[in-house]
């Protein structure tokens, strides 16, 4: 999945902000429950106030997030 999201990333750069949460981090596990972390990778859409858009488990391709970057931009 890494060379997608880092595709992704270059793509739409100035667009849409990509973080990364390290689910093994116990710093983040507080974040991690308040999303609903459930399996690795996991993958969130947010919106500016940080309120999840949509949601994706496991492997993606790259137009299901293309087309979920259009829907909300």
């Amino acid at each position: 999945m890494a060379p997608i999201v880092h595709g992704l990333e270059a793509e739409y750069f100035g667009k849409v902000k990509f973080s990364y949460l390290d689910a093994d981090d116990q710093a983040t596990i507080e974040f991690q429950h308040s999303l609903g972390f459930a399996y690795q990778p996991e993958f969130y859409l947010l919106d500016g106030s940080g309120d999840v858009l949509q949601k994706w488990f496991g492997a993606v391709k790259a137009d299901d997030f293309r087309a979920a970057f259009s829907k909300y931009q």
